[in-house]
């Protein structure tokens, strides 16, 4: 008999009839005699209610209370769903993350699952129980409750998906699967049927929401494959995989496009060995992630210029951080939010000469200038004038025919 686990998205379970709606396809798979566990996410709108609460009650609210917070939303979706379900004929009950219990390691509010004790669910499952556990969260090593990250629920379904070596993980959401690039940025973008974790985890990394970075490389790891579908219309979607079957010769998979990106220059750091790493060091221990990077030395090698991406929340806190640094000499300092990094992702390029030159034609056709330039095996981003986003979208969706 078949194993599968199902989870539902936040907005998949936003409302009573939503829930009703879920229920329906978890029984869809029950008529099929699958062995099903159900992971949930809270309703939509429920964890960010949950955020503003702890706001308005400090803002420096203790990180292990608000995981605490935080993880009663799931509670409500898991209890609702396994209430329905029993209401419908089948033997369901909701489970915590504790009651496993499902073990964590690391920082509330950014934990990692490090181990499911899966016995007791195995048994509910063998006598024919549909357990419904909650996602996004664990317990730690003192017995705290933790939280895995915002859309963490993906990653308790894969994680839950390895330890009872279940056949199949499908993530119901709001769209119909991974598409080439995002809809609501371009119309003709087209949902893509397979693509590989690499390219999934670019495309993530890199802008995509469908899934959160983590939970693609811990089913690649795992060597899980994903099932990406709609909760609300019963089509196929995306399939996650490493598998190189029937996978077509189409060189770039996707486009991807952020928002909120921020460009800090450096203009006449004095240069010498270790300058980079003096700038980056107080960034790394206030756990600001840096990414695009750019450096130009001067003519006379005595100065250099430093370019670099951060995330626009992150940009007051750098500013300062960099004012602050006795360690380096500078002339002037600038920052830029209006910028949108865009990337072409494929693993076709790794083998196909040339996709460079395309990439920067067609922008250049479009007049769009490009600021900075990061590279991998598998993708190519850019950051350029946020208003020239969507133009550049389209420009490079049409250049590599994914219209």
């Amino acid at each position: 008999m078949k194993t599968v686990v199902l989870k539902f998205g936040g907005t998949s379970v936003g409302s009573i009839d939503r829930i009703k709606k879920v229920c329906k396809i978890i029984a869809s798979y029950k008529k099929k005699k699958y062995k099903v566990v159900v992971i949930s996410s809270a309703m939509s709108g429920v964890t960010n209610e949950l955020v503003n609460k702890s706001k308005a009650i400090s803002n420096n609210f203790d990180l292990a209370e608000y995981d605490s917070l935080l993880s009663t939303g799931e509670q409500v979706s898991c209890a609702l769903i396994a209430g329905r379900l029993k209401h419908i004929g089948f033997k369901s009950r909701s489970w915590l993350s504790w009651q496993l219990p499902i073990t964590t390691e690391g920082n509330h509010s950014g934990a990692r699952i490090n181990k499911i004790n899966i016995r007791e669910l195995n048994k509910y499952i063998k006598n024919g129980g549909t357990p419904v556990v909650t996602g996004f969260q664990g317990i730690n090593k003192n017995y705290r409750i933790t939280t895995i990250g915002r859309s963490g629920s993906d990653a308790t379904a894969i994680m839950v998906a390895k330890y009872i070596k279940a056949e199949e993980c499908i993530i119901f959401t709001d769209v119909e699967g991974v598409y080439t690039t995002d809809p609501r940025q371009y119309k003709k973008a087209k949902k893509i049927k397979k693509i590989f974790y690499d390219e999934m985890l670019e495309m993530a990394s890199l802008g995509s929401k469908v899934m959160q970075p983590t939970s693609i490389q811990d089913a690649k790891l795992n060597k899980i494959d994903i099932n990406v579908k709609s909760s609300f219309v019963s089509k196929s979607g995306t399939l996650i995989t490493n598998s190189k079957k029937s996978f077509s010769d189409q060189i770039i998979t996707g486009i991807s496009s952020t928002k909120n990106d921020a460009k800090i220059t450096i203009v006449g750091v004095k240069d010498r060995p270790g300058v980079a790493a003096s700038i980056f060091k107080p960034l790394s221990k206030n756990l600001i992630n840096v990414d695009m990077v750019v450096q130009n030395i001067s003519q006379n090698g005595k100065n250099t210029d430093l370019t670099f991406t951060i995330k626009s929340e992150d940009l007051k806190k750098t500013e300062r951080l960099i004012r602050e640094n006795k360690s380096i000499s500078y002339k002037k300092l600038s920052f830029d939010r209006n910028v949108s990094k865009v990337s072409i992702i494929g693993v076709g390029m790794i083998t196909t000469p040339g996709i460079t030159y395309r990439m920067f034609q067609a922008l250049a056709l479009k007049k769009i200038n490009i600021l900075v330039i990061s590279t991998s095996e598998i993708k190519i981003s850019v950051l350029i004038s946020a208003k020239h986003a969507k133009k550049a979208i389209a420009s490079l969706h049409k250049e590599f025919k994914l219209d």
